[in-house]
């Protein structure tokens, strides 16, 4: 895919792989794309991309993710 951007000063400091996180970050975020497709976009792998969200403050799990995490710890500490 070949992405044309403005001339625009305000992009001229951002380098490729710069504008690749971003658009990653962006659209993990906003729901439109899973974790792994974000990292792909991004080139960076899972720990890597967590560690940015986290640096940003974005949550990387949602409440059900979570949820689903505790029920599956709760069921080993039984067993």
């Amino acid at each position: 895919m070949i992405l044309n951007l403005p001339d625009e000063p305000a992009l001229a400091s951002f380098n490729e792989s710069e504008l690749k996180l971003e658009l990653a970050v962006a659209l993990f975020s906003s729901g439109r794309v899973s974790r792994s497709v974000a990292t792909g976009i991004a080139g960076l792998d899972r720990f890597a991309f967590d560690e940015e969200l986290f640096r940003r403050r974005i949550p990387s799990f949602t409440p059900e993710m979570v949820e689903q995490d505790l029920v599956s710890i709760r069921s080993a500490r039984i067993a």
